[in-house]
């Protein structure tokens, strides 16, 4: 059951409060503990066409979310801060002010938190050579040293000027403050694009040559990263096999993004699909090292599932893989995770039917051995989500929601979980 509970800032704007769910297992017949939700806070975007937001937390509670939006001739990247206890949002800062456009209305920007009230956002921006090329970008790092307040003038992520695409990106920062970038690149011409890395070790002032990790990437599957409490870097990314067959892989560096290892298959899906699915997995790892994925297939009998596997070997061999959604008459679709480092997990994913999309989540509270049923949190048709959890046990849940027609706003929905850093262990199934 989830409780009706005031958590973080309460919404000038709209506060909505979430009724009691009903939780239920998954993978064991136990029950799951309930979380707390507090009041639901609504961004209008006022017309402006956004993408979905993209949400983290800081470990004392503070939200930061950004999103790419247009309205005009305005295309812009946004980013806004909302401090615990704040009673009201903040005006979002414009990220590329005196930049050139983003581009990104197809994916949300990509945000990570540094350990020196830095933060990382990667965007894409239009080849000035694209000349009616569509899909022609160049990658930019936008980076800000004052927790937020300003972002510097970005920094070109790729290190050619292929006109071609460079973009379903990611990032993610090390416990050393090393800042670590994924992306597809299809520099070389070929049919499928190539997985790709860059790093930083100084705050994304400079960034270190590019590194082509994989070939034959599914060409707008986005690229995911996560690093552990070690040091451990650990990207995921769809690959295309021999046979069409389209398969979520992760490699990890053990050497802080100098080299890789080789692309290891997470739940042989064995997934048949002439085309780019456009749909990418998800990691987290908590403290004892486990690394869990989630991500969408239709493999191998043809049937729509988002699925969890984990490993507890830094990649090299996954469980086999769960089926997280429930529903019997919709599409699942688009899954999140976020994991801390108490092993409590908070996945949230899209479901589709023939008239909307509703937002529904589920949560582990013992290292996904066991799930709570899938709820829905949205009232209206609904879209994107994206999910955090802290070590303090804060999460959010923030998505694209049509509040009211015809536009769309990001609604948020705070989270209180348990706030024991102690893993409840059980034994491997």
């Amino acid at each position: 059951m989830i409780k009706s509970a005031l958590f973080g800032a309460t919404s000038v704007l709209v506060s909505i409060g979430l009724g009691g769910f009903i939780s239920g297992a998954f993978g064991a017949e136990q029950s799951v503990s309930p979380i707390h939700a507090g009041p639901k806070h609504i961004i209008d975007h006022k017309g402006m066409q956004t993408t979905g937001p993209m949400a983290q937390l800081d470990t004392d509670g503070t939200l930061h979310l950004a999103w790419g939006g247009e309205k005009q001739e305005e295309h812009g990247v946004f980013y806004l801060k909302v401090p615990p206890q704040q009673q009201s949002y903040p005006e979002p800062v414009k990220v590329n002010p005196s930049s050139p456009p983003a581009t990104s209305l197809h994916e949300p920007p990509a945000l990570a938190l540094g350990q020196k009230n830095d933060v990382y956002i990667t965007w894409t921006t239009p080849h000035p050579n694209a000349d009616g090329k569509p899909f022609a970008n160049l990658l930019l790092l936008s980076r800000s040293v004052d927790g937020g307040k300003t972002f510097l003038p970005p920094v070109q992520v790729n290190d050619d000027e292929a006109v071609t695409g460079h973009s379903f990106d990611n990032l993610t920062v090390s416990p050393n403050g090393s800042v670590h970038i994924s992306w597809l690149d299809a520099r070389e011409g070929k049919k499928d694009p190539a997985t790709y890395t860059a790093r930083s070790h100084d705050q994304g002032k400079t960034l270190s040559p590019n590194l082509k990790i994989d070939e034959s990437s599914c060409v707008c599957c986005r690229t995911h990263m996560t690093t552990a409490s070690d040091g451990t870097v650990y990207l995921a990314w769809r690959k295309v096999l021999s046979g069409a067959v389209r398969e979520t892989v992760v490699s990890r560096s053990t050497d802080e993004g100098k080299s890789f290892s080789p692309a290891v298959i997470v739940g042989h899906d064995q997934w048949v699909f002439e085309g780019c699915p456009h749909r990418p997995a998800t990691m987290g790892v908590d403290q004892e090292g486990r690394l869990y994925v989630t991500w969408y297939t239709e493999g191998p009998d043809d049937t729509p599932g988002v699925y969890l596997a984990y490993s507890d070997d830094q990649g090299k061999t996954f469980t086999r893989r769960r089926l997280l959604n429930k529903s019997k008459g919709t599409f699942p679709d688009h899954p999140q995770l976020a994991v801390n480092q108490a092993g409590h997990l908070l996945v949230s994913w899209e479901e589709q039917s023939p008239v909307r999309r509703e937002v529904v989540f589920t949560y582990s509270l013992d290292r996904g051995q066991t799930f709570s049923a899938p709820e829905k949190v949205n009232e209206k048709k609904a879209k994107s989500p994206t999910v955090a959890l802290n070590d303090a046990g804060q999460g959010v849940i923030a998505w694209s929601e049509q509040v009211s027609f015809p536009g769309w706003s990001t609604v948020i929905q705070p989270l209180s979980f348990p706030t024991s850093l102690t893993p409840q262990l059980h034994a491997k199934p």
